[in-house]
């Protein structure tokens, strides 16, 4: 009998991506298969109307927004309760190819080393653009980064499993005894880094990360009205810095992102080219003196 997969897909008012989502995986091959749509007290009818579309998924509601870290980790301590083999975490706004599961199965059966995978991961409005091929640390200027961002699929990344230092948190499949070794996501994190950051405690423990180019998902995603919005630009200022921390990271990453932050700051209030960005000045200082104080979890007002 084939492993048992839980894929776990947290949602938080997002109703028609979270139908969309679910009515792709209705299309996955894979035979030893569970969903979970975990959501973190919706208002917007996404439960009611996933219960009357999917009677086959499994609910779980939290009552409160846990955000990604609290709402993720509700659902894994609930799929390897119910004997999951592998626990897979996946965005509600993704799209995925029906073998995908198989795949990235497969690649984990045949080598036992491998702790945690992903997929490759298209933009869902420009299907053969990549996202992500899974992402790397610059350890020396505290930044990561997804590999092969913006590129078009020509091959470049082959057919067979690629090493990585962290694996996006969109579409991140690992076994049982990783998540029972390495422990949870950090709730301090909220959302952004958590991953990240959780895959950095992975490697250090001994497994190794891969991402699986024959599998394949499309993700809806507008970098460019996340570059701008305060509420995202908070966290991964305030994460950036706490991931940092977290990591034990050494004195020159540091340097790098506090001297990074203050050019930025001084390039927004006296460049018109970035007027635009203007209004994240102030979140920008909110992130860096919440972290200051030790004040994590969800932002505050």
């Amino acid at each position: 009998m084939q492993p048992n997969v839980s894929i776990i897909v947290l949602n938080y008012n997002g109703r028609e991506d979270t139908l969309a989502c679910l009515r792709s995986l209705q299309h996955v091959t894979y035979p030893n298969l569970r969903v979970v749509m975990v959501d973190n007290a919706s208002t917007d009818g996404t439960v009611e109307a996933v219960r009357a579309a999917h009677p086959e998924v499994t609910i779980l509601e939290t009552g409160a927004n846990l955000g990604f870290t609290g709402g993720n980790n509700a659902a894994i301590k609930e799929a390897i309760q119910q004997g999951a083999d592998y626990v897979m975490l996946l965005n509600n706004d993704t799209i995925v190819a029906p073998d995908f599961v198989s795949v990235m199965v497969e690649v984990m059966e045949k080598d036992p080393t491998i702790g945690v995978t992903g997929p490759m991961i298209y933009y869902y409005s420009n299907p053969e653009v990549i996202w992500s091929a899974g992402g790397e640390i610059d350890w020396k200027r505290g930044t990561t980064s997804m590999i092969g961002l913006n590129e078009v699929d020509l091959s470049q990344f082959g057919l067979s499993p690629r090493g990585v230092d962290f694996i996006s948190g969109c579409a991140l499949m690992a076994r049982r005894e990783v998540w029972e070794k390495v422990g949870l996501l950090d709730d301090q994190f909220f959302m952004y880094y958590e991953e990240t950051e959780w895959c950095v405690r992975a490697g250090r423990a001994g497994y190794k990360l891969a991402v699986v180019p024959m599998a394949m998902i499309w993700h809806r995603i507008s970098i460019e009205e996340r570059a701008v919005s305060p509420r995202t630009y908070y966290y991964m200022v305030r994460n950036r810095l706490l991931f940092l921390h977290k990591t034990r990271a050494t004195y020159q990453p540091w340097f790098y992102t506090i001297t990074e932050y203050a050019r930025t700051f001084m390039s927004w209030s006296l460049r018109p080219k970035w007027q635009n960005r203007r209004h994240l000045r102030g979140t920008m200082l909110k992130a860096v003196r919440d972290y200051s104080r030790g004040r994590y979890g969800q932002m505050t007002v």
